[in-house]
């Protein structure tokens, strides 16, 4: 392959591999978003649960506690909580209380009870400016720390308010983390996804360029040239096999339009030759009654220079899959009766006796113009092959769905030479004087409209020509 068209192939698969990968990055990003806002919400709906269940614990414990022990049973409480809640190893202090405060303030809001980092009145103003909703927590930004920490409210009977507050740095921990493992896997399979696409295409893309190369190495010089066999049963494969059946194609018509060129130079050069020569002697000639033999000689070899061009081509066009067929629905039984009753006076002449068996009303859907003159050929060599005195039988037979046509003889049969190619054009014997393409014909009407065709000598004497066609 040249080195332009690998880099072609190259171009087309980075275009391809950047553009589905940005495809498929941009459908992960979303999908990630998705599932990093599901799990947020899904922590906070955790945390503002733990929230209000303990604040409510917290606040009927102050209720029933005397003072005095009230102190240290919230101490208790909240180190036990903060404990559980923070993971191992994340937390940065050593005291759990930094993570989760209780407040506890009086109908004025002054502070009454207080567990939590030391600093506690940057944590009272924060929380007494907010207007909290009942069981609702909120987000309080502190002053001096990095995250904001998650609050719950409750009112006591007595007009006090309790705060329960815990810090949201394992949660945005946890979410920082989350992102960069996405992040760090996205990457990978993005680059893997991108390699696997770019080597992917670039192979096919490579596998449908030798296809392109091959049909434009093709001329009409050229017609051997074959796409590579590809193994597998992929479009691809698909693509280079049919483009070799069609290439087998092309070079078959070529080489039977080659063939038929050749075959009809040498058949017309006698024929032409003959019919100047007779015109020749018609102008020399004085006396006007010697002019109508010449004319007559060259109009009958005319018209059987056109029915052989007519004939050779249909032939070539069959055997090249394009015989152009005008079907339609005709009697068969009534087309062979009228070519036999046509040729009667011929084969009269000859004393050539003919008999046909005929099944009533044989309706077939063929090309009835094609059938015509494969009778006529039929009959027509008949006329010219079997001596006089011969005797000649047409069966018609409907069978099923197929239509069988025999057609026998008691003459001399067909010359050895002949008999293994004796559908082949331009294959007569030594003492015929045809083009020896009667048979071709015949054989190739009979293959266009689906059907079979067999020649044999008969043991008894004479030929058997048996043609089946679909009904």
């Amino acid at each position: 392959m040249s080195s332009k068209t690998s880099e072609r192939s190259v171009t087309a698969a980075w275009r391809i591999s950047v553009g589905s990968t940005l495809v498929f990055a941009l459908g992960t990003t979303v999908a990630f978003l998705l599932l990093h806002q599901y799990v947020s919400r899904e922590i906070q709906r955790r945390s503002d649960a733990w929230l209000t269940g303990e604040v409510s614990v917290l606040s009927d414990v102050a209720e029933r506690t005397p003072r005095g022990a009230l102190y240290d049973r919230i101490v208790d409480e909240v180190a036990e909580l903060a404990t559980k809640e923070i993971p191992p190893g994340h937390g940065a202090v050593a005291d759990p209380t930094q993570a989760v405060f209780f407040l506890e303030t009086d109908a004025k809001g002054a502070v009454k009870l207080w567990v939590g980092p030391q600093n506690s009145t940057v944590f009272t103003e924060a929380i007494v400016r907010r207007h909290f909703q009942p069981e609702s927590p909120m987000d309080v930004k502190i002053p001096g720390h990095a995250t904001p920490f998650r609050v719950a409210q409750i009112a006591a009977d007595d007009g006090s308010q309790i705060y329960l507050g815990m810090s949201e740095r394992n949660d945005r921990q946890v979410l920082g983390r989350m992102r960069r493992y996405f992040l760090i896997i996205f990457l990978a399979i993005v680059l893997l996804g991108f390699a696997i696409t770019f080597v992917s295409s670039r192979r096919l893309l490579m596998r449908v360029q030798r296809v392109t190369e091959t049909a434009a190495k093709i001329d009409q010089d050229n017609l051997q040239s074959r796409v590579p066999v590809i193994s597998g049963n992929d479009e691809v494969a698909q693509l280079a096999a049919t483009m070799n059946r069609m290439l087998d194609r092309i070079s078959r018509t070529v080489e039977q339009l080659h063939s038929m060129s050749d075959a009809l130079a040498h058949d017309l050069r006698s024929p032409i030759t003959a019919v100047r020569g007779r015109l020749e002697m018609a102008l020399m000639a004085e006396e006007p009654s010697r002019i109508q033999e010449p004319v007559a000689f060259a109009v009958e070899e005319l018209d059987r220079i056109a029915n052989l061009l007519t004939t050779s081509l249909d032939v070539t066009e069959a055997r090249a899959g394009a015989l152009r067929m005008h079907r339609s629905e005709f009697d068969l039984q009534q087309l062979l009766h009228a070519i036999a009753e046509l040729y009667e006076p011929s084969l009269h002449e000859k004393e050539i006796s003919i008999r046909l068996e005929c099944d009533p009303s044989v309706m077939v859907k063929a090309d009835a113009g094609l059938f015509h003159r494969m009778l006529a050929n039929i009959l027509n060599n008949a006329v010219r092959h079997l001596p006089a005195g011969s005797n000649l039988r047409i069966r018609l037979q409907r069978e099923d769905d197929r239509i069988r046509l025999t057609v026998e003889d008691d003459g001399p049969g067909f010359p050895p030479e002949v008999l293994e190619h004796l559908f082949e054009k331009h294959v007569k014997g030594s003492s015929s004087t045809g083009h020896g393409i009667g048979l071709a014909f015949i054989h190739a009407v009979t293959t266009a409209h689906g059907g079979t065709i067999q020649g044999r000598n008969r043991a008894e004497g004479g030929t058997q020509l048996v043609i089946e066609i679909p009904a």
